[in-house]
């Protein structure tokens, strides 16, 4: 009956779904994809910032920011609850970086460790990246491929450089303004990157009022 008794205690006492140490049967090695492979300072800000929000869906971005550590636990299950959640978490970063990262990072004891190195390697915002981004969000056009293509790359190369240079907005009239102007930016930016084939839809464009979101362009 002892037996039963504690078996049953431990059953109990397993983290729920809602436990930063909790892992489902869905959590495996190659679970995380973000679509991006680290490469280097290239590409770092967008990929840390999919890999965060992926993290953050499965409840584990203490193990990386330190903040989850393995002596806040007493229980010896806790602590092999730990080991398994912070080799997991490697193993979703090591699926998301290029292979000539892999090796210094099977090394590495911890996922905080292998975050901060990463960090402390790529995170060098400069102003040659921003010019970069600003130079290819200026000169990239639609070309050959479908619309959707052309504004998702246009997109992506915004979303970074937002990343980059966050705007400080408040509630005021002025930053609202300031806001509206920069969206308006980027619509005509899109719209000057299209093949002259839409030329009659642009000039429809912009002649609407209000004037449209690029999504809804």
């Amino acid at each position: 009956m002892t037996r039963i008794f504690e078996f049953v205690t431990d059953m109990t006492m397993k983290p729920d779904h809602n436990h930063p140490l909790f892992l489902s049967s869905s959590d495996a090695a190659g679970a995380v994809q973000v679509g991006i492979q680290l490469t280097g300072m290239e590409n770092y800000t967008l990929w840390s910032r999919a890999m965060r929000l992926n993290l953050l869906t499965r409840n584990k971005l203490g193990f990386i920011d330190g903040l989850v550590q393995r002596g806040d636990f007493k229980e010896d299950s806790e602590k092999q609850d730990w080991d398994s959640c912070n080799a997991m978490v490697i193993s979703w970063i090591l699926n998301n970086v290029s292979k000539d990262m892999v090796s210094g990072i099977s090394f590495c004891s911890s996922a905080h460790l292998v975050w901060t190195d990463l960090k402390e390697r790529f995170d060098k915002v400069n102003m040659s990246r921003i010019f970069h981004l600003h130079k290819v969000i200026a000169t990239l056009t639609h070309g050959v491929s479908p619309v959707s293509v052309y504004y998702l790359k246009l997109k992506d190369l915004w979303d970074e450089y937002d990343s980059i240079t966050p705007l400080r907005v408040c509630g005021c009239t002025k930053s609202k303004d300031y806001t509206d102007s920069l969206l308006r930016q980027k619509l005509l930016q899109f719209l000057m990157g299209l093949n002259d084939i839409y030329s009659q839809a642009r000039s429809q464009i912009l002649m609407m009022n209000p004037t449209p979101s690029v999504n809804q362009c």
